[in-house]
């Protein structure tokens, strides 16, 4: 059965060198293009830094293709590897 909340779900995961600022770029990114932040989950191990974050874009006036580009943009500027996809293929992705 289909979830039709998930349509407005987006998975985006961070990596890379561990650095001042991260979680702050990320989140103003997604705060000015009004995405909700639901859950999310940062580790740090030996200086690597790893972010999942779950995000709601139901309210935002952006497309899912500008949210993305916006928030890629923000990982290139730090030097970070950032993937973002919606919701409902990462649960395709990971349910076999």
């Amino acid at each position: 059965m289909q979830d039709n909340r998930s349509e407005n779900k987006i998975i985006i995961t961070i990596s890379g060198v561990d650095r001042i600022g991260i979680v702050s770029k990320v989140t103003t990114v997604l705060a000015e293009y009004k995405v909700n932040i639901e859950d999310i989950k940062q580790s740090i191990m030996q200086d690597y830094f790893v972010m999942f974050l779950l995000g709601d874009i139901s309210k935002s006036d952006k497309s899912f293709k500008e949210i993305k580009e916006a928030v890629s943009k923000a990982g290139e500027e730090m030097g970070m590897e950032i993937w973002i996809q919606k919701k409902q293929i990462f649960d395709k992705m990971h349910n076999i």
